[in-house]
């Protein structure tokens, strides 16, 4: 909300505001910094029913990628865990694999096979989950499917779990966390990825687009456990419970 802080908002769950109705219902005491509080009705009202009808652009926009976590809780039945890969260049023909992960399992689009069910796949979706996707991963994917928008909320998991004393790459992370990847893949890397493409192309050997395909299976099933650490490390720090 426009002119509501970490601060203040600190305070109102100390006074016990916990919830939308609860700031609703007392709008006229509570204190809430700076903010209009006729704007900030028109906000919470608004919030309630964006959420009561899942339109979930409204929280795109109004969270942005800095506090998109806010929503992972809401959102999390309906997110995407999405990772690509790609053969090393920059445009949108380099992509190779798109890995998707949701509730049902992992599904793996291979380049030059079945790319085009993608902007029917991604559409599906209300929250998109990924691990530096605003500037590889999402770009890239412009590029490549320029008619598809890309109004899910995007819980970029890169920044976020920097907030909480997490940084480094994603399989740095993943160790310090005690995440553990399967014998076919582990010790993997993004060149690896790129000589594996090279030879599925080159030799159609099929056991290197398995192997490429485990890889980026294990990238988006681990984001899964590291949108949880995320989601609960920064509502404890937000919170300070």
């Amino acid at each position: 909300m426009p002119g509501l802080g970490e601060e203040t908002e600190r305070a109102l769950w100390r006074a016990g505001c916990d919830s939308w109705s609860a700031l609703l219902d007392g709008l006229g005491s509570y204190s809430i910094g700076s903010a209009d509080r006729q704007m900030a009705e028109r906000v919470l009202r608004r919030s309630v029913e964006a959420l009561d009808k899942r339109e979930h652009w409204f929280f795109t926009n109004a969270l942005g990628i800095r506090e998109a976590w806010r929503a992972y809780q809401a959102f999390r039945d309906e997110a995407v865990y999405l990772d690509i890969e790609t053969d090393g260049g920059r445009s949108g023909r380099s992509i190779t694999t798109i890995g998707m992960w949701n509730a049902h399992g992992f599904t793996g689009l291979v380049k030059g096979r079945d790319f085009d069910r993608f902007p029917d796949l991604i559409g599906q979706y209300r929250m998109i989950v990924t691990f530096f996707g605003t500037g590889f991963d999402i770009p890239m994917l412009q590029k490549a499917f320029p008619t598809v928008t890309f109004d899910q909320i995007h819980l970029d998991l890169c920044p976020t779990l920097r907030r909480v004393g997490l940084q480094g790459g994603l399989k740095k992370i993943e160790k310090q966390l005690g995440i553990s990847r399967g014998d076919d893949v582990d010790g993997l890397g993004g060149l690896d990825a790129i000589r594996l493409w090279q030879r599925y192309r080159q030799f159609r050997d099929e056991s290197a687009l398995e192997t490429l395909l485990a890889y980026n299976r294990e990238d988006v099933a681990n984001l899964v456990h590291l949108a949880e650490v995320a989601f609960e490390r920064l509502s404890a720090k937000t919170l300070q419970l």
